[in-house]
């Protein structure tokens, strides 16, 4: 994708949605880092029904400790793999309350240590909890960046690393946002609704999906 295009796409996602935020819920970076490693192959909106309850009762390491890893599941039983998540959380609790004096650190790199904490969880922490221009790739950016020609990359990093290198200011902070919601509600991964995509003729997809029989062109303005 051409750089002036690059920057349109971004503009137009942007102008649509000013100030994109996380859907996932929490009350400090210590419930964020926990939401996002909950969320893996889960949905956000399982994600929060589980734990708003828990961060009402739960908002600390030291708390979490306490809770204990089968106070926990009853908490996010509904959860996929919540057995080895619940494990995982205790466990970065404690290296939280041993490393970190109880708190979540800012960086990558001691993210990463964290057990049950990867590269995408540390850069959704990062950007939302810190402000860091990070780039989260999931399944949708992953789709959105190789689909539209975007960002182009046969793993998650690469896609990550091209983005880093081609997305302008000023809409670095929240590229990711604008990625993940438009691969999630309209660049949908068996049937993308193009017909109602405000960057789709940005996009090097091909074929566009054409508009539902059921829409009449008078239903879409």
């Amino acid at each position: 994708m051409k750089r002036a295009d690059v920057f349109e796409f971004y503009r137009r996602l942007a102008e649509a949605n000013p100030h994109p935020e996380t859907e996932l819920e929490s009350v400090n970076s210590y419930t964020l880092l926990v939401a996002v490693a909950l969320s893996a192959q889960a949905t956000d909106v399982g994600v929060n029904k589980a734990t708003r309850r828990l961060f009402a009762e739960v908002d600390t390491p030291e708390k979490m400790v306490a809770l204990g890893e089968d106070g926990l599941k009853e908490h996010i039983k509904t959860i996929g793999l919540f057995n080895t998540k619940a494990k995982n959380v205790i466990a970065l609790s404690q290296a939280l309350i041993d490393h970190h004096g109880g708190e979540v650190p800012a960086s990558r790199e001691a993210l990463e240590t964290l057990p049950g904490v990867g590269r995408k969880t540390a850069n959704v922490v990062m950007n939302v909890a810190f402000g860091a221009e990070t780039f989260a790739v999931d399944t949708h950016i992953f789709r959105v960046g190789n689909r539209t020609g975007l960002a182009k990359g046969k793993t998650p990093l690469a896609v990550e690393l091209v983005l880093d290198r081609v997305t302008p200011q000023p809409f670095r902070l929240h590229a990711h946002h604008w990625l993940i919601l438009h691969g999630r509600y309209v660049c949908k991964a068996r049937t993308p609704e193009c017909w109602r995509c405000i960057v789709a003729d940005l996009c090097a997809y091909k074929p566009k999906t054409p508009v539902p029989a059921k829409r009449s062109a008078a239903a879409l303005n």
